[in-house]
């Protein structure tokens, strides 16, 4: 099991930017599938981005134009660019990891599929 560990939730004005980052304790290897999700009070936790070890990535339709998902290969981190941020993309953000079938050619975007996750970072985002 691969500890992770969010950081750079913070308070920020509507329309200003964010950049989270994700640390996984060892060198991630072979085919595995790093995700992005937030979870807002009285909300189902969504998935916000992900990105395969082969560099594919998904949004959701949501973020989409605004949320960057990439990893530092050279370092292992995985990082969320959040720009032009609105009041509802306020929430706690998670980052969350799996490894799939070698032959995937997507990461899922569902909470169930992912093994790993970290405690979360807040993010607030206000009016």
């Amino acid at each position: 099991q691969v500890r992770l560990v969010e950081s750079g939730g913070g308070s920020v004005q509507a329309g200003g930017s964010l950049k989270l980052s994700c640390t996984p304790s060892t060198y991630l290897s072979g085919t595995y599938c790093l995700g992005w999700f937030r979870q807002a009070p009285g909300k189902e936790r969504e998935g916000v981005a992900t990105i395969l070890s082969s560099g594919r990535t998904t949004y959701a339709d949501s973020v989409k134009g605004r949320f960057t998902i990439s990893q530092d290969n050279t370092k292992n981190t995985l990082y969320l660019q959040m720009n032009s941020l609105k009041p509802e993309d306020s929430g706690m953000y998670y980052c969350a990891a799996y490894w799939p079938a070698i032959w995937t050619w997507t990461c899922g975007s569902t909470v169930a599929e992912y093994r790993d996750w970290g405690q979360g970072t807040q993010v607030t985002v206000s009016s």
